[in-house]
């Protein structure tokens, strides 16, 4: 592709690694006021001066410009001639869809995932320093407590981007929001139940809600409906992108609170689906990531689905594994094998606080430590540990 996009949340390292990736293309940041007035005012001049292109970053101030890269890329059919980062993801795909279709590959980079993290001189070492410290880079380069580090970046974002993406009223309010959606994640979504506590309308919430969504804070997690049954939940989960950010916003400042905090197996499910999410992202991979869940309550945390095989996982934050830990997981196998026969259920994962890894004929019990080294693919690297049915009957007896 002539133009490569790189999109993302604040502080994710997009223009780290755009530089470090292309040393020998110049560099524009257009969230310097003269630069953004020169490529606003004078697109083609601005451009000029980039004969062999350029990485141009948060391009989504100047989204006139994106027309004039296009002309630029049509003439010369030079790949890779411009890499784009931005961090609003609607703003900046908006723009990009408009005038960039067809001509540019886009990539989303999302805070560390935890074989990044290892890489750095002191990286956190047990479960809870993990998900007490998060993945954005500066942390984990400058060895900053997240609780000195992290209030600025919230305040930045609320008050820089947030008014940027849309405008709210009431910023004192929306970080109240925030904080309430903090407080659910690994929940059913309800949304006017987030806007009843903190004061906001049904609608207001979900326009809150997008913004966190929109600007690479939280996600929602999908119910996996297809095939199954007439009575499943249809209401996604939410989970954020980030544990370190959603510790902060809880007031977890300690790894001696999160041990005893209430969500540690919210906030311990939460950083294994961002995991999971960022190993697929990274990987060039859709998402396809759902959760199950029917009338009765009957759950499984989190099921990949690639169409053509399924990939079932639970978390539990405690160190030793129960007898009854994949009851949820038997039973979902029981029930895809008979819906979906033509999707294979190619692995049942139980992702625990332990650091002993097991291959047990009725799944894999994956230690918290091997989450980065776990295939999260079944759509090109199929496994059969404890992938059929029939090895689960063989195994009951």
């Amino acid at each position: 592709m002539p133009v490569v996009t790189i999109t993302g949340p604040r502080q994710s390292g997009k223009t780290t690694l755009s530089r470090m990736a292309f040393p020998k293309k110049p560099y524009a940041n257009l969230e310097r006021p003269d630069v953004q007035a020169f490529a606003r005012e004078d697109p083609r001049g601005f451009l000029a001066g980039y004969p062999d292109g350029a990485v141009i970053d948060e391009v989504q101030r100047v989204p006139d410009l994106l027309s004039y890269i296009q002309v630029r890329v049509d003439e010369n059919h030079q790949p890779g001639e411009f890499i784009l980062t931005g961090s609003q993801h609607f703003g900046l795909l908006a723009s990009v869809t408009q005038s960039l279709a067809g001509r540019t590959a886009v990539f989303h980079l999302l805070p560390l995932g935890r074989e990044e993290v290892e890489r750095f001189p002191d990286p956190p070492r047990g479960l809870l320093d993990s998900i007490l410290l998060g993945g954005y880079p500066r942390i984990h380069d400058r060895s900053l407590a997240p609780a000195d580090w992290l209030p600025g970046y919230v305040a930045t974002y609320v008050e820089r981007d947030v008014r940027q993406v849309t405008n709210v009223g009431d910023l004192v309010a929306f970080q109240g929001f925030l904080k309430l959606a903090a407080g659910n994640i690994g929940q059913l979504l309800n949304l006017s139940a987030l806007g009843s506590a903190c004061g906001i309308s049904h609608n207001t919430a979900k326009a809150w809600l997008s913004i966190l969504e929109t600007s690479y804070i939280a996600f929602r997690l999908p119910p996996l409906l297809r095939n199954l049954k007439k009575r499943l939940t249809r209401r996604p989960k939410l989970y954020f992108h980030d544990s370190g950010l959603a510790c902060w916003l809880l007031g977890i400042t300690t790894v001696e609170q999160l041990d005893l905090h209430p969500l540690r197996g919210a906030l311990f499910e939460c950083w294994v689906v961002s995991e999971v999410l960022k190993a697929r992202l990274h990987h060039g991979l859709l998402e396809r990531l759902f959760f199950y869940r029917d009338h009765k309550g009957q759950e499984v945390d989190l099921v990949i689905d690639t169409g053509s095989a399924l990939l079932a996982a639970e978390m539990k934050s405690g160190k030793t594994v129960a007898s009854d830990a994949f009851r949820s997981l038997s039973a979902f196998a029981r029930l895809a094998a008979e819906r979906i026969p033509e999707t294979p259920l190619v692995d049942r994962v139980l992702v625990y606080g332990g650091e002993e890894r097991q291959a047990r004929t009725i799944g894999t019990v994956l230690p918290w430590n091997e989450v980065a080294d776990f295939g999260w693919a079944p759509e090109t690297a199929p496994r059969a540990i404890g992938g059929t049915l029939q090895a689960e009957k063989e195994s009951d007896g």
